[in-house]
């Protein structure tokens, strides 16, 4: 199940178009020389009385993996996991690593395949590792590109020796950290990567994303940013650089029109609680800056604490009790929906828990109703077709949510590549107003499972409902649209995206008289729609000669409007026409340079 470097050849067609990126990444990215907060009050549980059937509460299991400054091995502890987990890109392996509030000194953490960090204090500032937490990619030769289900949290670093080098890929985000120094976000030898995301964080020095071939930071606070390669996008961050796409390639955005940063788990004294953040219109900078941050509170006992081997019965049961749900790190096979009805409820899953739909059922379905929170998942496709695998707010969903929107945070969706997995469409968003902040949306290019019609996945994310906001929607490799959005005032700020790699043919990706499908389609019914720094790459390794008409596509109405587009064909593997509609000009043979469309209309 887990793949070495060069075990298959679907891994080795990644390899060689991984080998492109290097190629071009490389001209662009030449490195440069050179005290404990007061608890937050508690949130109304919204239950009339304790439930019955199930408790609340309990132990976290085997994989939360709890730290004091006083634990003896530390190190040790973290290496072990390390070794389990650095090349486990398909494992069943689930962990998370946290740090109660102190200081820590002479670590270095490396992160692999699934596995958190994060501290247990209410401000990052709480818990200060003096050391490193790292993600290298020695297990694969030097090239970040697959550095993906990982996460940083909730933590202060002191580099070792200044610089603290985080080289992930998709689905490794680096939320509600304070680095005290630089971060590098190439691998050692700027060897080849693509990410990435940061949120709610504070880098005193500066970032440097060398080979990264694109970036989203939202709502933090940098000490600078050393350059780009294709789409590095900014919004509410002090000390981003200016807008200057296309070169150099940054969209920046001064404030987020509408965020609310990710739940989390911290130690209130002996309790654990989870922190429910508020919600900010025109954010920009950390939420944490200066003591306590602006939100509420749960204690664990209104939880219900999942273990792997739950049925999606009990589950239901427990939200039926007005229990919330923390997943613990772990697989949980669902023969029927979770079902999530209550305002305000909260599903998060700790050490990327792996919800996997049996039968063909839809993995987890949210109501028409306020302020529900799902973060910190995975949903893994299973081999009978889902038509849906997350579906949030009913189909005709219509109700206003501005004042307390439903959140989706660090929700990644897999079809394929742990085995085969199908689903026609992954991601379905009925209910208004909804936030998707940072997801990885992915129909795998590698692994088991793998082909045309092996992990068939039509459609990546349907946005149906009106006034959604994506921030960081990263969408891959679907067999027709990537992300179709039919809902009115949509708004995407970052958007990365590859066309899938092994369409048979041109008739294969024929969309009527249409040469392929866009990556990102806004229908035509659509009058009021926005997006800022969106990308989409081809890499049509089975048949080179595929030609893709563009990447966005959308109608021509007065409010809908695109800002720094660009379309990239990796090395004439597949080439694209044009960049949005009729709008842009062709890729340029093997040349892996983007063409650009800065506004549109």
């Amino acid at each position: 199940m887990t793949p070495s470097p060069t075990s298959s050849s679907a891994d080795r067609s990644a390899v060689g178009r991984r080998a492109v990126l290097g190629a071009a990444a490389a001209v662009a990215s030449v490195p440069a020389l050179g005290g404990l907060a007061t608890p937050a009050a508690a949130a109304p549980s919204g239950r009339s009385k304790s439930p019955k059937a199930l408790p609340g509460g309990g132990d976290l299991g085997p994989n939360v993996i709890v730290f004091d400054p006083s634990t003896p091995g530390i190190q040790a502890k973290l290496d072990e996991v390390f070794k389990k987990q650095e090349s486990a890109q398909f494992g069943t392996g689930r962990y998370a690593l946290l740090f109660k509030p102190g200081s820590y000194s002479g670590l270095n953490a490396q992160i692999g395949f699934y596995t958190s960090i994060a501290g247990l204090g209410l401000s990052p500032d709480d818990t200060t590792i003096n050391g490193d937490i790292t993600v290298d990619a020695g297990w694969f030769n030097g090239n970040a590109t697959q550095n993906f289900w990982r996460s940083a949290e909730n933590l202060a670093v002191v580099p070792v020796n200044g610089t603290n080098r985080w080289a992930v890929a998709q689905a490794a985000p680096f939320r509600r950290m304070h680095v005290r120094g630089g971060l590098n976000l190439a691998p050692d030898g700027y060897g080849w990567a693509s990410g990435g995301y940061i949120a709610d964080s504070r880098i005193d020095g500066q970032v440097g994303p060398y080979s990264q071939q694109q970036w989203y930071t939202r709502d933090s606070a940098i000490g600078g940013w050393l350059n780009g390669v294709w789409n590095m996008v900014f919004s509410g961050v002090e000390g981003a650089p200016g807008q200057t796409f296309p070169n150099p390639p940054y969209t920046t955005l001064n404030t987020t029109p509408v965020s609310r940063e990710k739940p989390f788990l911290y130690l209130n004294g002996g309790e654990y609680r989870v922190f429910l953040p508020e919600k900010r219109t025109n954010a920009r900078g950390v939420t944490w800056g200066n003591g306590t941050p602006r939100g509420t509170s749960l204690p664990l006992s209104q939880f219900y604490v999942a273990k792997p081997g739950v049925t999606a019965a009990t589950l239901n049961e427990a939200l039926t009790q007005g229990l919330h749900l923390l997943l613990t790190p772990g697989i949980y096979h669902l023969d029927r929906p979770v079902q999530v009805n209550r305002a305000n409820t909260v599903v998060l899953g700790l050490g990327y828990a792996t919800l996997i739909p049996d039968n063909g059922v839809t993995a987890l379905k949210v109501a028409d109703v306020d302020g529900v929170r799902l973060a910190g998942f995975l949903i893994d496709a299973g081999p009978v077709n889902s038509a849906t695998l997350l579906e949030v707010g009913p189909q005709g969903a219509s109700a206003d949510h501005s004042a307390n929107p439903t959140t989706v945070q660090d929700v990644f969706i897999r079809i394929g590549g742990a085995g085969p997995g199908k689903a026609t469409t992954s991601m379905v968003i009925n209910s208004r107003h909804t936030i998707v902040d940072h997801t990885w949306v992915w129909r795998a290019d590698h692994g088991d499972g793998v082909g045309w019609e092996t992990n068939r996945a039509d459609y990546g994310v349907r946005v149906n409902g009106d006034d959604v906001l994506a921030t960081g929607l990263f969408v891959e490799h679907f067999n027709k649209y990537d992300v179709q959005w039919f809902g009115q005032r949509g708004r995407t700020i970052f958007f990365q995206n590859e066309k899938a790699y092994d369409a048979p043919n041109q008739a294969a990706v024929q969309n009527g008289s249409i040469k392929g499908y866009a990556a990102y389609k806004v229908a035509d019914s659509v009058t009021t729609h926005e997006g800022w720094g969106l990308g989409s790459y081809c890499y049509y390794n089975v048949d080179p000669s595929i030609v893709q008409h563009h990447g966005f596509a959308a109608p021509n109405a007065s409010g809908v409007k695109f800002h720094n587009l660009l379309v990239v064909s990796l090395g004439g593997q597949g080439q694209y026409e044009r960049v949005i509609n009729d709008t842009g000009s062709p890729t340029s043979g093997t040349s892996t340079v983007p063409s650009t469309v800065v506004s549109y209309p």
